[in-house]
């Protein structure tokens, strides 16, 4: 796991510094992203059902390619906006149920029947602990449950700490407070050819590390994954400090040696899980592919 892994040459925004990872031997898997799926038309999601169910979301998928849903992106509409609570295949031809979290406390009442996809990936304290709380859940044999409570208390603190001021605690509402500074942040660091996987340091400490089967995926999400750092950024100051090289190679060393077990996945492949050092793993697999996995850590 993370292995036969070359760290590129950091870019940087402020305190936001991207290393681009480029991994050797990844064998790529078929799919369709989610938000590429969902514009198509090929796949729908709405609520489990017409009352609605906070922790779980209804997909349909209607085409003959498998989806990927990723940990930590937004879908917006239905009855509340969501959060996926880890990364999903949805086989072709298949109906599931995907595991998320609300991050819009006020509003209970259906806006569309169905969701669309924001474009936008959690922050990542909010990430962290959602991933957390998902790993004590599966220890516990409780599924794919994340900490609900926790979440909109993430996104009150964060939106309390930007000055932003939301009608129904919509973590919308941060991403279109701030979409210029996600902009300049997106324009400023691009993805470079070829990689496979990003790491990000927000001033000093290397907060995120997330790697894919293969470099069209990561092209596709890489600025999905950097709007969610950006918004964590923008309380750290202009911390010129960056972590070396050797740095962001020793976070990704522990996540190697770190104690990984297997958990059941939502859809297809296997999935695995660790927490070791303050930072929190999750990888999904299929066929002995990574197709998805990352590491977030801890507010130091």
């Amino acid at each position: 796991m993370f292995t036969d892994i070359r760290i590129g040459q950091p870019i940087g925004f402020g305190p936001l510094t991207v290393y681009p990872l480029f991994c050797e031997g990844n064998r790529p898997v078929e799919y369709l992203l989610s938000d590429e799926a969902m514009e198509a038309g090929t796949v729908t999601v709405g609520e489990a059902s017409q009352e609605g169910s906070v922790p779980e979301l209804s997909v349909e998928n209607k085409s003959a390619q498998r989806v990927l849903f990723l940990e930590g992106e937004q879908l917006v509409g239905a009855k509340q906006n969501r959060i996926l609570n880890t990364s999903v295949l949805v086989p072709a031809l298949a109906k599931l149920t995907l595991p998320v979290s609300c991050v819009e406390a006020g509003r209970w009442r259906r806006s569309s029947a169905f969701f669309t996809h924001s474009g936008h990936m959690s922050p990542h304290r909010l990430r962290h602990g959602l991933k957390s709380s998902v790993h004590r859940s599966l220890v516990e044999n409780h599924g794919h449950r994340s900490d609900q409570s926790q979440v909109w208390e993430d996104v009150r603190t964060q939106q309390e700490t930007l000055g932003v001021t939301s009608g129904t605690s919509s973590l919308t509402d941060t991403y279109e407070m701030y979409e210029q500074r996600l902009a300049e942040a997106q324009k400023a660091l691009q993805y470079v050819p070829g990689a496979c996987g990003l790491a990000v340091a927000v001033g000093p400490q290397v907060v995120t590390a997330d790697l894919f089967d293969q470099p069209a995926t990561c092209q596709k999400v890489w600025n999905r994954l950097l709007s969610g750092v950006v918004l964590d950024s923008l309380t750290a100051g202009q911390a010129n400090d960056s972590p070396s090289p050797a740095e962001v190679n020793q976070f990704l060393d522990q996540a190697r040696t770190a104690p990984w077990t297997l958990a059941k996945a939502v859809g297809e492949g296997e999935e695995l899980r660790a927490e070791f050092g303050g930072k929190v793993g999750s990888a999904l697999l299929l066929g002995g592919a990574l197709v998805h996995g990352s590491v977030v850590a801890g507010v130091g």
